[in-house]
């Protein structure tokens, strides 16, 4: 904990105005490149939580009863809003996390996706309607706010993934709480700035508490929230799943990766290649849909080792807002030492070093790993079963495509996959046997469009409905049915009913 004086110390957003956490306790926000110190977070407690989940209560009445066109209008004026600035909010995603500034706004243009694909409201908040289902008898299904939403979101993207909640929440007309990672809080606070400048909000329609472990668990316990959305590590989405389901809040918990990259002996080498080093090694590693096992079957492993392993020496390791730097650093110290550990981990388990990212040529000040090949990796090792969430790739060995999807199956993930061929064949048998949520043909980061649904499976997701897309509108409201007759009309008839009497 910090015992900085002269630091700036965040706020929460809390009733439409930021006020202070009631707080002492804070914790730096470092610059990873760096080491420099940006801010302080502060670590709210129960009583922050209290009063941005009473406030997000007292404003939903009011906005629940918001027409669906109002809340999309809203919503198109704060695009534009985040477009106009994409770049500042791209430069404090890089300071804080410290993923390549190109990287940093491919990553806004994905948020920015999000709230284009939140502004359809009126279409995909429809319900529906079927007349006569018994004589003069109509029954419709219609759909509402859940109430009181809350979103605890990870590190690694610090601007898109809170979009993956925030704007489908509002447009269904819940109202919504934040806690932001305690490690990259300072894009949020921009984005809480826009909302606030933009103004049409009820206060108290977003909220924003800052903090780490008992903002999670106040919301989770707090019986005013509806229902919770979750983003980090396996252990915790377990964890975040079984509280939440246990206070009867509605939950969606979305868990760690070992995604496994599929070669087949007649990928177009060159491009397969760039799609690899871009999966693996973009943001450091660090994403949930990275690419870190490389399954080479037949044929196909010299040639793509051989261009896999130069072209991944050639990366430059650095500050990602300096131009041409391909991977920056990871997000702390600590995670850099934890790598570091897994790399050796992988050696003394058998693994030969192909490329060794340790020590590279960057700011010794900064929490830099230079991309990391291990050769000669086999299933049952820890670097190719568990999440290392670094700029690490394990390479293994498979005689056959059968081979290739019993070892991706016999993983405790289910994220994402990708296999590289030109066979149709070939990606029909993948597709269809393959256990993973979601899946690219001859694409590295098989992440779907704000559109569709993030779909993983097994270890990497609890709950039932998955993030935006069709998804979000489903978890973001309930149904309700209505089954109706009107006497005045003259009807006459007999009707399917649970009694005898009408």
């Amino acid at each position: 904990m910090s015992t900085h004086t002269d630091t700036r110390v965040l706020s929460n957003y809390i009733g439409g105005r930021w006020v202070a956490s009631t707080a002492s306790d804070q914790l730096d926000v470092q610059n990873p490149a760096t080491g420099e110190t940006l801010a302080r977070v502060p670590l709210s407690g129960a009583a922050d939580v209290d009063a941005a989940v009473k406030a997000a209560r007292d404003a939903f009445p009011e906005w629940r009863r918001r027409p669906t066109i109002e809340r999309a209008r809203w919503l198109f004026g704060f695009r534009q809003a985040v477009e106009a600035h994409a770049d500042e909010l791209a430069r404090s995603v890089t300071r804080e996390m410290g993923k390549t500034l190109p990287d940093a706004r491919a990553e806004v243009g994905r948020a920015i996706e999000m709230v284009e694909a939140a502004s359809a409201i009126p279409q995909t908040m429809q319900g529906r309607i079927l007349e006569n289902v018994a004589t003069n008898v109509d029954c419709e299904t219609i759909r509402q706010p859940v109430g009181v939403c809350a979103a605890v979101v990870p590190f690694n993207f610090p601007a898109m993934v809170p979009f993956w909640f925030l704007p489908f929440a509002i447009a269904c007309g819940n109202t919504f709480v934040l806690k932001p990672s305690e490690q990259v809080p300072l894009t949020q606070e921009l984005v809480f700035n826009l909302i606030d400048e933009a103004g049409g909000l009820p206060d108290g329609v977003v909220n924003l508490v800052n903090g780490s472990v008992d903002v999670v668990n106040g919301l989770l316990d707090h019986p005013g929230v509806d229902a919770i959305s979750f983003v980090g590590s396996a252990k915790v989405a377990r964890y975040v799943y079984e509280r939440a389901a246990a206070n009867g809040k509605r939950v969606q918990a979305l868990g760690g990766a070992k995604n496994f990259m599929v070669v087949m002996p007649d990928a177009v080498m060159p491009k397969t290649v760039s799609n690899i080093i871009g999966s693996a090694f973009g943001a450091a590693g660090q994403r949930c849909m990275a690419g870190s096992v490389v399954v080479a079957v037949g044929d196909a492993k010299r040639p793509l080792l051989d261009e896999l392993v130069a072209r991944t020496a050639e990366l430059s390791v650095g500050d990602g807002l300096e131009q041409g730097v391909d991977v920056g650093p990871v997000v702390s110290g600590a995670a850099r030492d934890r790598i570091m550990e897994w790399i050796e981990r992988g050696v003394e388990g058998g693994a030969t070093l192909a490329v060794d990212g340790r020590g590279p040529e960057a700011n010794p000040d900064g929490a830099f790993v230079g991309p990391t090949i291990l050769d000669g990796v086999t299933p049952d090792m820890d670097v190719a079963r568990e999440e290392i969430f670094g700029p690490v790739l394990s390479v293994i060995h498979a005689a056959s495509l059968d081979e290739a999807i019993d070892i991706v199956n016999g993983s405790a993930y289910g994220n994402g996959t990708s296999i590289f061929t030109e066979s149709g064949a070939a990606v029909r048998r993948y597709r269809h046997d393959v256990e993973v949520g979601m899946v690219g043909v001859n694409i590295g980061v098989a992440a779907p469009v704000a559109f569709f649904p993030f779909s993983g499976w097994k270890g990497s997701f609890f709950g039932d409905l998955h993030a935006h897309g069709p998804d979000a509108v489903e978890f973001y409201t309930r149904k309700k049915t209505i089954t109706s007759r009107y006497f005045s009309g003259g009807e006459t008839g007999t009707f399917f009913v649970e009694s005898s009497s009408d």
